[in-house]
């Protein structure tokens, strides 16, 4: 891989497609199953848009598992999943004792994504730490699932780097024990740390993505647009992550394949619709088009 500079590699289209993603090879088996746990009675939203960016990074088969109140909801919103309702707390979250009633799909999955739009840290940490020692990956691990990274970065080295981190500045910050300024001044140093500590690949969200995996390998990703400032917008890429491994894409090369077309379908929004306002519902639809100018 031709590297633009001795510390990291500029992604690109030319990078991408000296890096193609694994060919589907027919029904939606072929595809792989992507699992996305995810949502909370207030934020089913998140869980919705996460599973849509699976679907459209290719996975050939979705499920989904939300707390029980809302459920329904997402059954009716995603016509294409099998959805798995819950156990939540009186708030509406996951609870953590809930990992057991979502075992079975989760071990069987091609893929498993944890964390958009689950509420309450201590039920998500503790959802996490029960359902991961029976998970062999590959794994994505976002938002607030990230908590059980920062209380032990091990709990996910039995998974021998089949595993994506997708924290934005904040939350590494967070996994890291260091102030944000810590992580805005290096940001390519932090996910690097958090990527050795972890054994897992980080991909860093922001202004400009970093992506490094636990052998000291960086990326760096400048595409994108102001309006994937959104909110919604993380969800949809690390579902767009996820939905790559189903696939079958390497962890690191899912991370760095997502952080693009996550970008580039912003910016087709952006030259389309304008610089602001479209919405993260918005961006799943465009990552077809971005894989297929790729292919081009």
């Amino acid at each position: 891989m031709s590297h633009s500079s001795p510390d990291y590699t500029v992604v690109t289209p030319e990078v991408l497609r000296g890096w193609r993603l694994p060919e589907p090879t027919g029904g939606k088996e072929g595809r792989g199953s992507i699992l996305v746990i995810a949502g909370s009675r207030e934020t089913l939203g998140a869980a919705l848009l996460a599973a849509e960016g699976a679907l459209r990074a290719g996975a050939g088969k979705l499920q989904v598992a939300t707390a029980e109140s809302v459920a329904g909801l997402a059954a009716a919103a995603l016509p294409e999943a099998l959805v798995r309702a819950l156990p939540e707390t009186e708030g509406g979250v996951i609870r953590a004792d809930a990992a057991h009633a979502v075992r079975d799909l989760a071990e069987k999955a091609d893929a498993v994504l944890i964390g958009p739009g689950m509420e309450n840290k201590e039920e998500t940490q503790g959802f996490a730490e029960r359902l991961l020692p029976h998970l062999t990956g590959p794994l994505a691990l976002d938002a607030l699932a990230l908590a059980c990274i920062t209380a032990d970065p091990a709990c996910v080295h039995h998974l021998e780097g089949r595993v994506v981190l997708t924290p934005n500045p904040k939350e590494l910050a967070i996994a890291l024990h260091v102030e944000q300024q810590q992580v805005d001044d290096d940001p390519a140093g932090s996910a690097t740390d958090l990527a050795k500590r972890a054994h897992a690949t980080v991909g860093l969200g922001g202004v400009m993505s970093w992506i490094a995996n636990p052998d000291g390998e960086l990326w760096r990703d400048d595409s994108g647009s102001a309006g994937l400032g959104v909110s919604g917008s993380g969800d949809v890429r690390a579902g767009i992550t996820a939905g790559l491994l189903a696939r079958g894409a390497a962890p690191e090369q899912a991370a760095v394949w997502a952080a693009y077309l996550h970008g580039r379908a912003g910016e087709r929004l952006a030259s389309s619709m304008g610089p602001l306002g479209f919405l993260a519902r918005e961006v799943p639809a465009e990552v077809p088009r971005a894989l297929a100018e790729i292919a081009s």
